[in-house]
């Protein structure tokens, strides 16, 4: 205990030191850190923290030191976590390959690979997407057709992946691949790594009903892969797809805790459009609901830690599936929240009747909806809650 107090006084005071002050303030979309070689900056500070972070190791705290992360133990991330909180530091890096592709590298991949690629995640100078979805797997996604067949030194690479966050900014892409079309489907499938700027490689913006395009087709055509791109095995991509989705789950079942500081809270909000009396909100149902849904966050907040402590820094398991479940469902009813506490003034679209905020927040909880969707549908998550962590019959 005495030794995790001591390396709680030196990361305040690292973090005091070395932290900029407009790095302690709300992260606006436009300042957000994704990495990669055509990484850019608006904010200069922004640069600084990453840097300063990415040296100490701490843009991903618990991967060993020899690849780029921090070597802390479960404790001391924790106590990271909590104090970076405290001061409302932004998050220096936002990445699939610290999210997902990082650890089933730590896990599946072979020394040369997580060398090569690991290093690169921690300083955020690639930026990865993920290859799973295809327009006829979605939801069984073992039903993939993108085809890698060996020719030599290389695959060569043929089909189409959709629904790629974020393709047409990343350096690299992590895909699922069918590299035995005679085998049983889950059994004839690879997980190989592919450069996004290798000739063949094509990506196509999808515009969303919220005017966005954060997803995009990506399409591969002949693309030769080197095969030391092979990750886990030939014909054993799915049990490295199975463990990736894991971590994509527990990741986004934290999307509402990582807008953090990103608006108003619902408190506040309702507030300001609707009034208090004596400090309260003036609307006696609104403020219920509000109350109901931050005790929710909350238990939610301390069934996380939960899980991750009984994890031990290892693979979330199975349970993921009910933190993604439970965490993307209560970030839509916070958005429902949202929308109810600011009237009719939530529903602009452009114009100067309604303020920047107030512009975005139709279109936020339009995006909302596909949280309950990606990474595996609420169906999904249920199914394999009720056999994989309940155990009940089929």
């Amino acid at each position: 205990m005495e030794t995790l107090e001591s390396f709680r006084a030196e990361t305040r005071a690292w973090l005091e030191a070395n932290c900029p002050a407009s790095m302690r303030t709300p992260m606006p979309e436009d300042e957000i850190v994704w990495g990669g070689r055509r990484a850019s900056f608006k904010n200069p500070d922004s640069k600084i923290w990453l840097e300063r972070m990415a040296a100490k190791g701490w843009t991903v705290p618990t991967w060993p030191k020899e690849y780029g992360g921090g070597g802390l133990s479960p404790g001391e991330a924790r106590i990271l976590e909590e104090e970076t909180r405290r001061l409302d530091c932004r998050s220096p890096l936002q990445s699939f390959g610290i999210w997902m592709l990082g650890p089933v590298l730590l896990e599946f991949g072979r020394p040369e690979q997580k060398a090569e690629h690991l290093p690169k995640i921690a300083r955020g100078e690639i930026r990865w997407c993920q290859g799973y979805s295809e327009p006829e797997a979605g939801s069984d996604l073992a039903g993939l057709k993108t085809r890698a067949v060996p020719q030599g030194e290389h695959f060569l690479v043929n089909g189409h992946k959709i629904w790629t966050s974020y393709a047409n900014f990343a350096d690299w892409i992590f895909c699922l691949v069918r590299t035995d079309p005679m085998a049983k489907k889950h059994e004839g499938i690879s997980f190989i790594l592919i450069d996004m700027a290798d000739p063949g490689v094509r990506t196509r913006p999808i515009r969303l009903i919220s005017g966005a395009s954060p997803f995009c087709e990506t399409f591969f055509e002949n693309v030769r892969v080197p095969l030391h791109n092979l990750v886990g095995g030939l014909n054993h991509g799915w049990t490295i797809a199975k463990r990736l989705l894991e971590h994509e789950r527990k990741m986004i079942s934290s999307i509402g805790e990582r807008q953090r500081g990103a608006e108003h809270s619902l408190a506040d909000l309702a507030r300001t459009y609707l009034g208090a009396a004596d400090g309260r909100i003036a609307d006696p149902v609104l403020r219920d609901h509000i109350a109901h849904h931050e005790i929710d966050a909350r238990a939610f907040q301390l069934t996380q830690r939960r899980a991750a402590e009984e994890a031990k820094g290892g693979a979330p398991g199975p349970a993921s599936a009910m933190l993604k479940y439970y965490g993307t469902e209560l970030n839509k009813r916070k958005f429902e929240l949202l929308l109810l506490c600011a009237g009719v003034q939530g529903l602009g679209w452009d114009g100067d009747d309604f303020s920047p905020d107030e512009r975005r927040l139709a279109r936020e909880w339009l995006r909302s909806k596909a949280n309950s969707i990606e990474g595996g549908t609420s169906e999904i998550q249920l199914n394999i809650i009720a056999k994989r962590v309940l155990g009940l019959p089929d």
